[in-house]
């Protein structure tokens, strides 16, 4: 019995210091994906303030309050911060939209999901800087650019034309100008965004209301399925 109950001891005791160790381990990892997003705040800021070239890793730090060296801890260098600020900041709503753009739904009940998406994902969130930023600092770029058309335009086009496409076979819509330009389903998230930077302060714009507007243009007005 005693040597049984010595057993036990030792494997309770391991089984705690197991835990103890993963618990550590756990808070190591949230120490660390603190930090990183930390950086990539103030990386956000940093570029919007100063744009891509003026914009310093010192001043990165300073914003984010570690030293430079932390920021190479993550990051090789200034491009590679810049892309993984879009590519954290914008390929999950890429995904969500996507998703919705995937479905079988009626297009006006897919057009007003992706309304939402847009409104409350990007243009509610600080994602709308990532955009300012890229139309600003892309021609100056052209690898950034590159990177943004890569990771988010071409899969936001390629999920918008299949998606056109089934439309156009079902009749919804009445020729493929939209699969073949799907561009134009973007405007009016640009001219929100644009607009947000530059006369929001005078004439506020009710984003949601103006989408829907356009695509009741585009679509011709009705309701969602």
């Amino acid at each position: 019995m005693g040597a049984k109950a010595g057993i036990g001891a030792v494997g309770g005791s391991a089984g705690r210091s197991g835990a103890i160790a993963a618990s550590r381990q756990d808070a190591r990892a949230a120490k660390t994906a603190a930090r990183r997003d930390a950086i990539l705040e103030a990386a956000l800021d940093e570029f919007s303030a100063k744009g891509f070239a003026a914009a310093r890793l010192d001043d990165v730090a300073r914003r984010a309050g570690v030293a430079k060296g932390t920021i190479y801890l993550y990051f090789a260098d200034k491009e590679s911060l810049f892309q993984e600020l879009i590519r954290a900041k914008m390929v999950p709503v890429v995904g969500s939209l996507e998703l919705a753009f995937a479905t079988d739904l009626p297009l006006r009940a897919v057009v007003e999901q992706a309304v939402e998406i847009f409104v409350r994902e990007v243009y509610g969130t600080r994602r709308k800087l990532v955009i300012r930023l890229m139309i600003s600092e892309g021609p100056r770029f052209p690898a950034l650019a590159e990177f943004y058309y890569r990771e988010v335009l071409a899969r936001l086009l390629k999920a918008l034309r299949g998606l056109m496409r089934r439309a156009h076979e079902r009749g919804e819509i009445a020729d493929d100008t939209l699969s073949r330009f799907p561009q134009l389903l973007g405007a009016p998230g640009i001219i929100a965004i644009v607009w947000s930077g530059l006369f929001d302060r005078f004439e506020p714009l009710d984003v949601r209301a103006m989408m829907r507007a356009y695509f009741n243009n585009l679509f011709g007005a009705g309701t969602a399925a």
